[in-house]
């Protein structure tokens, strides 16, 4: 493959795996099941503020990049595109599907929403241009700690669902289903969308083994 179709590849499976991130959260929000983390925080603070939830994630996935300044972190194109593309799509997808109240299609909805963020975590990530911001974060905590990457992890969860949770984001069992299930579902779908590195650099890629960690955006 040429490094030229090589990287319009990757920019492909970036922003699919981005978009379909946002369109899988929204999914989950329509399912009114239990949310992922990070997206209980932002439903809390949506109606804490009276903003769309895809408009808090951004803000709130702007605020965490801002420290990775002190944690000498490096972003990368996909790190930055994170911040707005996921939001976006998630808006978008809420204002397109119709709100259900049966409990037989909201099943469906959240293993559907669930299913499709594995995909997109494995498109995302395996395109190699740098973590999301949340992840970012947690990296550079294990770096400056020396803690592990698992504690960091569950710490900064277990934060971001309390919180959320107190301000009326959804716990339920979506929550520990998506906990449970993501980590297998994003490494199989990693090493089906991986695109083995090239010998030479870039400077919006940020290379790196996908296999190594299930970082989410």
């Amino acid at each position: 493959m040429s490094t030229q179709s090589r990287l319009g590849r990757r920019l492909i499976q970036l922003y699919t795996g981005l978009a379909l991130y946002g369109a899988s959260s929204a999914l989950l929000v329509e399912a009114g099941l239990g949310l992922e983390p990070w997206n209980v925080l932002h439903q809390g603070l949506a109606e804490l503020t009276g903003l769309t939830i895809g408009v808090v994630s951004i803000i709130v996935g702007s605020a965490v990049l801002l420290l990775w300044i002190p944690l000498r972190q490096r972003p990368g194109l996909g790190t930055v595109s994170n911040v707005f593309v996921v939001g976006l799509a998630m808006d978008g997808t809420l204002a397109l599907v119709p709100n259900v109240h049966s409990l037989a299609v909201r099943i469906p909805l959240l293993v559907a929403g669930i299913l499709l963020n594995g995909v997109a975590t494995g498109l995302y990530i395996s395109a190699r241009f740098g973590p999301g911001p949340r992840d970012g974060l947690m990296t550079g905590l294990h770096r400056h700690t020396g803690r592990s990457i698992r504690l960091m992890r569950t710490a900064i969860e277990v934060a971001v669902v309390a919180t959320g949770f107190a301000l009326g984001g959804t716990v339920g069992i979506g929550t520990v289903l998506y906990a449970v299930s993501i980590g297998p579902l994003a490494q199989f779908f990693l090493r089906m969308f991986d695109v083995p590195p090239a010998s030479d650099s870039s400077t919006v890629v940020a290379e790196g083994q996908p296999q190594d960690a299930i970082l989410r955006p």
